[in-house]
């Protein structure tokens, strides 16, 4: 297995496996962007991407740039080793973000956290995207902590 940084999941999956619905996120984020689809309906932002808008079940959306930070909404820290060869990973933090932006409830993701002490990470905390392209179709997203 590869050489691994303390706090950073490594990269298991190259590709985005993208369809219809999902792929103008990621060809955004191997650009360096995040967006998001926002209902033409009612102004919410899906995300995930859906047929339907929770709100008001709109079906017509449009790709709206984010700002890339965002707040802890929760989190965890994983301090034993899901696989003897992440060993020199843990502890990580693997949390849910609130993305600036957005109308709140409903446009989170989750993702690891890096940049931190793990034992430091509270509810609340800022956040900003980084986006790590590792192909053509697929970039890792991560939030660097920002306290």
């Amino acid at each position: 297995m590869a050489e691994h940084t303390q706090g950073v999941y490594p990269v298991s999956v190259k590709e985005s496996f993208a369809d219809e619905r999902t792929k103008p996120f990621w060809t955004a984020a191997v650009e360096g962007r995040l967006i998001a689809p926002r209902c033409d309906g009612c102004g919410t932002v899906v995300l995930p991407p859906k047929p339907y808008c929770f709100e008001c079940l709109g079906q017509s959306f449009t790709w709206v740039d984010l700002p890339g930070t965002g707040t802890v909404y929760t989190f965890t820290v994983v301090r034993h080793p899901l696989h003897p060869g992440l060993q020199d990973v843990v502890p990580y933090v693997s949390g849910v973000i609130e993305l600036d932006g957005t109308q709140g409830a409903g446009a989170r993701l989750m993702g690891n956290i890096v940049d931190c002490d793990p034992d430091a990470v509270r509810i609340g905390d800022r956040v900003e995207v980084e986006l790590e392209p590792v192909s053509d179709d697929y970039a890792v997203l991560r939030f660097k902590h920002l306290g």
